[in-house]
């Protein structure tokens, strides 16, 4: 058994759980969930919880140009630290777990090492990243894809969020227009510990998922101009209806998934109208496309059948389409040996493991660009996430810290 392990450090479970909760009071919801949007008021306040956190563990803290914190504990030795974290925003209508669980974790796995006296060969560092979710700025893992230097920070300082506020602008209100430099980070390995979103853990009874891919993510923009009518008065056969093109986008989203079968999944999560009235034909629609895939091959075609989709439907109902880009990542293949790690450890410790794909996109695939990554899951209750519902169980919230603590000293060796 390894040492670190048959040693009986753990992290404090109680110590856990509050901080968790205390952290869910920011921005918390009547319905006992959390809006915790970007760089909002709410954003702010879990922020500066988490950087006070940070100070208390003696943890030596940066931020850098697009708000990403960092809190650093010194090795024995310089160098690229182990790296772990997650995010502190969430969606409007978003739980007490995602995203904080990973950065909350990292700062028990400090308080846990600083209890027990242990000093790691490796720099251990604890990072949140700005903008995660995508709710307020597009596209969801901005600070990390700014920060890996997949995105220029001047493009991204200047994205706006739908009522028209800039990114650049509301870090600086924030306080959080940090100085450190971005798009060259040196960094050993990450992991990030994060509850699954999903429900196959929970059905299948296993504690802990070693996460080794996470799947493609393509997000488009889907615009149609057709014209508005009297919907009492206008035959079938010369309506140009917006409404309807929409509709038969939607359609055709199950249909492709159904036709193209394996890990293909595909959404169509907005749908707006104009001018939105019982009895007039739409003039406009606005919907979107969610295709995800773990084959980018695959993620390609479905792509492709869609853009096919969209020229034949306008031709055929004489309305015009255009789409608009807003986000495109392949899948993530991560590190084999950061994942056999997470596994090994956690079998260690006496928890059932099980490999994992992740549907959902995660900072840990942007640091996967510059160094081995991989992630731990727990179970999600129901397999409910992005919804104030959201749960986990508290011994499954202490065995993944506590696995995450044993992976990252194995990491910091």
């Amino acid at each position: 058994m390894d040492t670190s392990v048959a040693s009986g450090l753990r992290v404090d479970r109680a110590r856990l759980l509050d901080r968790l909760e205390r952290l869910a009071q920011h921005g918390a919801r009547a319905d006992g969930g959390v809006c915790r949007l970007a760089l909002t008021d709410a954003d702010r306040a879990g922020r500066d919880q988490v950087v006070a956190w940070m100070r208390e563990l003696g943890l030596d803290v940066v931020v850098d140009a697009i708000g990403n914190v960092r809190g650093t504990r010194a090795g024995r030795e310089a160098g690229p630290p182990v790296m772990t974290g997650s995010h502190v925003d969430t969606v409007a209508t978003g739980g007490r777990y995602d995203g904080s669980y990973g950065v909350v974790a990292g700062l028990e796995v400090v308080a846990a090492l600083n209890d027990a006296g242990v000093e790691t060969r490796r720099p251990l560092c604890v990072a949140f990243f700005t903008g995660e979710e995508g709710a307020r700025f597009a596209p969801d893992m901005l600070g990390s894809l700014v920060y890996v230097g997949g995105l220029p920070l001047e493009e991204a300082l200047a994205v706006r969020d739908a009522g028209g506020a800039v990114l650049g602008d509301e870090l600086r209100r924030c306080g959080y227009a940090g100085d450190a430099p971005v798009g060259a980070p040196e960094v050993h390995a990450f992991v990030e510990l994060h509850v699954e979103q999903g429900p196959v853990l929970e059905a299948e009874g296993v504690t802990i998922g070693a996460v080794r891919n996470l799947q493609g993510i393509s997000w488009q923009e889907i615009a149609i101009e057709g014209q508005a009518n009297h919907a009492g008065t206008t035959p079938m056969r010369l309506r140009h209806d917006a409404g309807y093109a929409a509709a038969a986008v939607a359609h055709f989203l199950r249909g492709l998934t159904r036709r193209l079968g394996g890990d293909q999944l595909a959404t169509c999560g907005v749908i707006d109208l104009e001018p939105n009235l019982i009895n007039v034909i739409a003039q406009r629609a606005r919907l979107t496309a969610d295709l995800r895939n773990t084959d980018e091959d695959a993620l390609r075609r479905a792509e492709a059948e869609l853009a096919a989709f969209l020229e034949q439907l306008a031709r055929d109902e004489g309305v015009t389409v255009s789409t608009r880009r807003l986000a495109r990542f392949e899948p993530v293949v991560f590190d084999a040996g950061v994942a056999d790690t997470i596994a090994r450890v956690a079998g260690e410790l006496g928890h059932s493991v099980r490999d994992a794909t992740s549907g959902a996109g995660h900072d840990a695939q942007m640091l996967a660009r510059v160094c081995p990554a991989a992630m731990i899951f727990v179970p999600s209750i129901g397999g409910i996430s992005h919804n104030p519902r959201e749960d986990t169980a508290p011994e499954h919230l202490a065995a993944g810290a506590d696995v995450l603590l044993h992976t990252l000293l194995e990491l910091a060796r």
